[in-house]
């Protein structure tokens, strides 16, 4: 779409609306003036002002800048307000209205914490981005979950993330940076030397800080893709290096069933792993197929009955609505195929398309908003139904829908690393390729160190740093 900017550069802004309104469409910054179709956003005299032109007719939305007491505050609230009478326009124009209302950000926790510590309400919060009750009062409870982490957080207390960007083969969907293992073989045993050089080193600095991890997550990519002798090595070298004793919970995802052994299992219990996530995204065997997943329904029950017999793990089980070849239906029998199981957490994704994946490409038929409406709705129901409550919430770019992604889980089994990482509660140091570390400083700013994205590169820096 063309967009035209009269009287601010808020750029970002416009274009997290034209995304969220019309995903299909990319920004353009045509010269001179609209005259054909497109948008012209201005700020004039504290108001904002948008024109839309679609298909030769006009729609316009308004918006007052709300007031300011800080020069940081007066750009937000100017970025509001353009988004709004962008917003607002659209609607007029007949874009339905999305779940979230005129909300663009990823993480509407922090937005909503903002109106708890003001005394305001969830309701004060949809009526003013014309989110829906449901969705606001969704945040609230998972807003609520974050404060009650946080409390619960002292000064010194961080997170670890260690990555491991290997699978048995690469969905559709991934973006990650993972490769399937393979053709890759021969770069897991140098990239795992490297990584513990910076196990070691990072363990040395965070001593040397008197930081204290309080939750470890092995990411990936699968880290279950390592031998048993593997994970035994690198399970061993965190213990060496950090001091572990504060540990609130430790958590390996082991999502892909088709990596997960009895021995495997063994090592992660000896080494005090309580948390494990195995990870179907469905439990229709056709969909596996198109996701490209080279195992079947059966084998995601068969390895959930590994972990059940190996110990006393909990269990997290992601999903993704909306899915190749996924319907309402079908996912609504994956839905009680999953409860059956009795995972102590479910985590319901809506498939996001994102640049470097397979789908992103091929442009493969999905199911439609509404029919994934339906699914996340379904999973809502039948999650309370259950017993499960949300605890995390975050959005992302280019989501099917515009909805959302959740945690749920069974009282007292949430994820301390998932709230931490999403809404930024205290830092989290990254190792290995792809890790991005947040380091929080006490007036809440965060500094981000990104490490190098592929195993190759990764194993080049950590070379030639240690």
């Amino acid at each position: 779409m063309d967009l035209y900017l009269a009287g601010h550069n808020y750029k970002y802004a416009v274009e997290q609306m034209l995304l969220t309104l019309f995903p299909t469409e990319r920004p353009r910054y045509p010269a001179g003036g609209l005259t054909g179709d497109g948008a012209l956003t201005a700020l004039e005299e504290g108001r904002a002002v948008c024109t839309l032109t679609l298909n030769g007719r006009t729609y316009r939305g308004e918006a007052a800048v709300k007031d300011w007491a800080t020069a940081t505050e007066r750009a937000r609230m100017e970025q509001q307000a353009v988004k709004m009478s962008f917003y607002r326009a659209a609607l007029a124009s007949g874009v339905p209205r999305p779940a979230w209302g005129a909300l663009t950000g990823v993480k509407p926790g922090k937005l909503m914490a903002r109106y708890l510590a003001q005394g305001r309400t969830a309701a004060d919060f949809a009526g003013e981005f014309d989110v829906s009750p449901a969705r606001a009062a969704l945040c609230e409870t998972t807003t609520r979950a974050a404060m009650r982490a946080r409390a619960s957080l002292e000064r010194g207390d961080v997170g670890l993330y260690v990555g491991i960007p290997f699978c048995p083969t690469r969905c559709a969907y991934c973006s990650f940076i993972s490769s399937a293992v393979g053709p890759n073989e021969k770069l897991v045993e140098p990239y795992l030397r490297a990584l513990l050089g910076e196990i070691a080193r990072t363990g040395q600095a965070v001593r040397r800080a008197g930081q204290r991890p309080v939750a470890l997550y092995l990411g990936g990519g699968t880290p279950t893709t390592l031998s048993a002798a593997q994970l035994d090595t690198l399970c061993a070298a965190l213990e060496e290096s950090f001091d572990l004793t504060a540990l609130r919970e430790y958590t390996v995802e082991a999502g892909r069933p088709d990596t997960i052994t009895a021995e495997k299992l063994a090592v992660l219990g000896a080494h005090g792993v309580d948390r494990v996530s195995v990870n179907p995204q469905t439990m229709s065997d056709r969909v596996l197929r198109a996701i490209g997943r080279n195992h079947t329904a059966r084998d995601v029950t068969d390895a959930l009955a590994l972990v059940r017999a190996a110990g006393d793990f909990a269990v997290n089980m992601d999903l993704i609505a909306g899915l190749p070849e996924d319907s309402a239906d079908s996912f609504a029998a994956t839905m009680e195929a999953v409860l059956a199981l009795e995972p102590e957490n479910v985590t319901v994704h809506t498939l996001a398309i994102k640049n470097g994946s397979y789908l992103a490409q091929s442009r493969e038929a999905l199911p439609g908003p509404e029919a994934v409406g339906r699914m996340i709705s379904l999973a809502s129901g039948r999650l309370a139904q259950a017993g499960y409550g949300p605890y995390y919430l975050y959005r992302q770019k280019y989501m099917s829908g515009g909805f959302e992604n959740v945690g749920w889980a069974k009282p007292g089994t949430e994820s301390l690393y998932n709230i931490i990482m999403m809404e930024e509660l205290c830092t989290v140091i990254a190792m290995g390729a792809g890790g991005s570390s947040k380091y929080t400083g006490p007036d809440g700013s965060i500094r981000r160190h990104v490490n190098p994205k592929y195993p190759k590169e990764y194993i080049e820096r950590m070379q030639s740093e240690g």
